[in-house]
């Protein structure tokens, strides 16, 4: 059983910015992605970004392209989602998660393709 321990979140300004942590517990050679994803209250699960533990390649939301960055270190074995140019939407709890340990031909973007969640940590950007 992998644990992810997400960190990071708050309150901010819109314009402001945010760094999220994810640490995972433990990784298999078989583990070889990261996802980070959020849910605002009355809405469904939606994808944020994804990236390999190698660091690339990686893939973003439309929504969030541009503002936020994901990065990896696999040192720390911990992933990070750097948010930037924050606004209201962006208000939400954010999860990091990882799927099911195989290699994918495209990265993994849909929620159902992901067996381990973290808790969440609440982002509330005030405008």
């Amino acid at each position: 059983q992998v644990h992810l321990a997400e960190s990071g979140g708050g309150l901010v300004q819109a314009g402001g910015s945010l760094r999220l942590s994810c640490a995972a517990s433990r990784r298999t050679s078989s583990d070889y992605y990261m996802g980070w994803f959020r849910q605002a209250p009355g809405k469904e699960r939606e994808f944020v970004a994804v990236i390999t533990w190698a660091g690339d390649p990686t893939r973003y939301a439309d929504s969030v392209k541009g503002r936020f960055t994901i990065s990896s270190d696999n040192a720390k074995s911990t992933v990070y989602l750097q948010m930037n140019s924050l606004n209201p939407e962006d208000t939400a709890v954010y999860y990091c998660a990882a799927p099911f340990p195989q290699w994918r031909a495209v990265l993994p973007t849909n929620v159902h393709d992901y067996v381990h969640w973290g808790q969440g940590t609440q982002v509330t950007v005030s405008s």
